[in-house]
């Protein structure tokens, strides 16, 4: 269980490229990582954010002052595990809520993913925001380690752009999500969560999940009414194979993306995409529907966007961020081709965004 005392000790710490260093106090496996330190807005959902696999490769810093109330239970996972960097939060509480069969502390732990305490995240994220996100070292373990050494390690890392994370978090093989179904539906697993099988099921659809390198002719083999591009982490631009594989798909199936699907689909069609100053994370973003002028309240987690100064003519632009005017949604001109940057399953609204997966189904009928 979480100890007090050791929330008074504040012997950890996150250190920026830029130089800056937030302490606090370790509460997850104690483990040093380096990673890109981000911010969600969402004043919920941190077991959803936790076990999103989008988050790879990221420090997720939460401005909710208070986490861990309702602790965590098996049903609301996202994917089959955590795949982000680390946690940053300011407040951690004990469970208390019947649904919990956790602690938010315990799953950290179990699952070797660090996390710190006592930071201030309200400072954190105005520097997040003012200079953008940034790569960090996040020093949790009993290794002493001088904070200029963190700063040079954090400056040393690789980072996020130009790598193919997809690959990383990705199911290994193909498997069966249900049995039913009208319409027989392949959803390309780049990280995609849960929520999203649930919802294809939950239209009619008769789900096979497969890894993200498969090709389009292993696809075709399967003979689906439709295929799926799910969500994932990372450059979009670093997962080629992916770019290919939906451009021999165009035309000959419906598809659907949502997140790095929608900008994978982007790509295939000839748009560019490039990185985004701080990206959006929350439960909170508002989109508006071009063709139906309708605002959505949406939840987001990306760091990269289709460029609106360069859409192919075949693409048509149907959504837009009223927070940043960038392409939230696109749809294919002639052929049956839609996505969105959002997520419709993750449900803000709470049932805003849920007539995408009816709009897909349409595809598939016609």
């Amino acid at each position: 269980m979480y100890q007090w005392k050791q929330k008074r000790e504040k012997k950890s710490f996150l250190a920026l490229a830029n130089g800056m260093v937030f302490r606090g106090w370790s509460f997850g496996a104690p483990v040093d990582r380096v990673g890109e330190a981000v911010f969600n807005t969402g004043m919920s959902g941190y077991q959803e954010i936790v076990t999103d696999p989008s988050y790879a490769g990221q420090f997720v810093t939460l401005t909710a002052p208070e986490i861990g109330n309702y602790g965590c239970n098996s049903e609301d996972m996202e994917s089959r595990g955590l795949f982000l960097n680390g946690l940053v939060i300011h407040e951690l509480n004990e469970p208390s809520n019947f649904r919990a069969e956790c602690s938010l502390q315990q799953m950290l732990v179990d699952a070797g993913v660090p996390a710190i305490a006592g930071v201030d995240t309200r400072r954190l994220t105005l520097v997040l925001r003012e200079q953008g996100s940034q790569r960090a070292f996040l020093h949790v373990s009993n290794e002493p380690l001088d904070e200029s050494e963190a700063v040079q390690r954090a400056r040393a890392w690789i980072g996020l752009d130009g790598q193919d994370y997809a690959a990383k978090v990705t199911a290994g093989k193909c498997f069966q999500w249900n049995e039913t179904g009208d319409f027989n539906v392949v959803a390309v697993d780049y990280g995609i969560k849960y929520n999203i099988l649930r919802l294809l099921a939950n239209s009619g659809m008769r789900v096979t999940v497969v890894p993200a390198r498969t090709t389009a002719e292993e696809i075709l083999a399967l003979r689906p009414d439709g295929v799926f591009l799910s969500n994932g982490p990372a450059d979009p631009s670093a997962v080629r194979y992916a770019v290919d594989m939906i451009r021999d798909l165009i035309g000959k199936l419906p598809l659907m993306g949502i997140c790095l699907g929608h900008q994978l689909l982007g790509l295939a069609c000839g748009a560019q995409c490039g990185r985004l100053k701080f990206g959006h994370h929350g439960c909170n973003h508002p989109v508006k529907n071009l063709l139906s002028g309708k605002v959505e309240i949406t939840s987001q987690n990306h760091n990269y966007a289709l460029s609106a100064d360069e859409v192919p003519p075949e693409l048509e632009v149907t959504h837009l961020n009223l927070n940043d005017n960038t392409i939230e949604g696109i749809r294919h001109r002639h052929e049956p081709a839609f996505s969105v940057q959002y997520h419709p399953e993750a449900a803000p609204g709470p049932h805003d965004s849920g007539y995408l997966f009816n709009q897909f189904r349409r595809l598939l009928e016609r």
